[in-house]
C-alpha cells in the first residue's frame, strides 16, 4: 500500500487545532486541549488506510525546551537520516539487537544482565493478541494527553512503527544513527506485542502495548530486547534484567529514552 497524503497541506477529514507542516510532520501550534482528539485521529488513520488511501498516524509531542532551542524546524539532521524509510525492510531485527547488546556497561561484571550474560539471548516469543492495538493506542494516547502537555503530530506512514524512519528522527543519535533499524524493531514489536508508537519526544519514545507478556518467563527475553534497543534507559538503574522483566508482565505502556 502506498501512502498518498501530500505534505504542506492541512490533513483532510479531521477537525484539528491550528497547526502546520514542519517537513514531513504536521504539528499543532499549541498543546492539545481536547485529549479525545488523539483517539479520533487514530480512528481516521484506520479508516484511511483501510480504504487504500494514505493515513496520518498521530503522535503526542511532549513539551521540551530543546525543541525551542532548535527552532521551528525541530527535526534536526533530517537530510542525513530522512531517506532511511525505504531501508526498514532490509533490517534483520534479531541481528541488529544482538549487535546493540552491550555486555560491558555493568559495573564490576555482567550482574545487571542476569539471568543473561555476554551474548544476546534472541527474540522473545509473540504474545496472543486479544484486543485491537490501534484501539488500545487511541485510548492510552488520549489518557496521556489528558494528564500532560503535548502537541499533536501527524505523519504520513503506512504503519506507526515507520514514523522515526519517515522523519529521519534523531532522538537515538547518542547511541546509533540507524533510524531505519529503530523503526524495524518497532515493527517487530507491533507484530509480536501489539506495541504501537504514541509519543515522539526529543529523545524519547513511548508505546502503547496491546499484548504484553503474561508471565515472567516470556518477559525475560523481551527485557533483553528493551535493553539492547535503548541501553541508555538502563544506565545507572539498580537491579538486573530479571527484576526489570517482572515489571513488564501485563505492562501496557513502554517508555524509552536516549538522553
Amino acid at each position: 500500500m502506498t501512502v498518498t497524503v501530500s505534505p504542506h497541506r492541512t490533513p483532510p477529514g479531521l477537525d484539528l487545532p491550528a497547526g502546520r507542516w514542519h517537513g514531513a510532520i504536521w504539528v499543532s501550534d499549541a498543546p492539545l486541549e481536547e485529549p479525545a482528539r488523539y483517539r479520533q485521529c487514530v480512528t481516521e488513520f484506520d479508516a484511511a488506510t483501510g480504504s487504500g488511501a494514505g493515513g496520518l498516524w498521530p503522535v503526542l509531542i511532549p513539551r521540551d525546551p530543546r525543541f525551542a532551542a532548535n527552532g521551528e524546524d525541530w527535526l534536526d539532521d533530517r537530510e542525513r537520516l530522512a531517506s532511511a524509510a525505504h531501508r526498514i525492510d532490509a533490517v534483520d531485527v534479531a541481528t541488529t539487537l544482538a549487535q546493540w547488546w552491550d555486555p560491558f556497561c555493568c559495573t564490576g561484571g555482567v550482574g545487571c544482565l542476569r539471568p543473561y550474560g555476554r551474548d544476546f539471548p534472541g527474540l522473545a516469543r509473540k504474545s496472543p493478541l486479544r484486543v485491537d492495538p490501534h484501539a488500545e493506542a487511541g485510548n492510552t494516547g488520549s489518557v496521556l494527553a489528558s494528564r500532560g502537555t503535548y502537541r499533536l503530530g501527524l505523519v504520513p506512514v503506512e504503519r506507526p512503527a515507520d514514523v522515526p524512519a519517515a522523519l529521519g528522527w534523531t532522538g537515538m543519535i547518542k547511541s546509533t544513527d540507524q533510524v531505519a533499524a529503530i523503526s524495524a524493531v518497532l515493527r517487530s514489536w507491533e507484530d509480536r506485542f501489539g506495541a504501537t508508537l504514541i509519543v515522539l519526544g526529543f529523545d524519547e519514545l513511548e508505546l502503547s502495548v496491546a499484548a504484553p507478556p503474561r508471565i515472567q518467563g516470556r518477559a525475560l527475553p523481551l527485557a533483553a530486547e528493551h535493553r539492547s534497543f535503548s541501553v541508555r534507559s538502563f544506565s545507572g538503574q539498580p537491579g538486573n534484567l530479571r527484576e526489570y522483566a517482572a515489571g513488564l508482565v501485563h505492562r501496557r505502556h513502554w517508555r524509552f529514552s536516549w538522553d
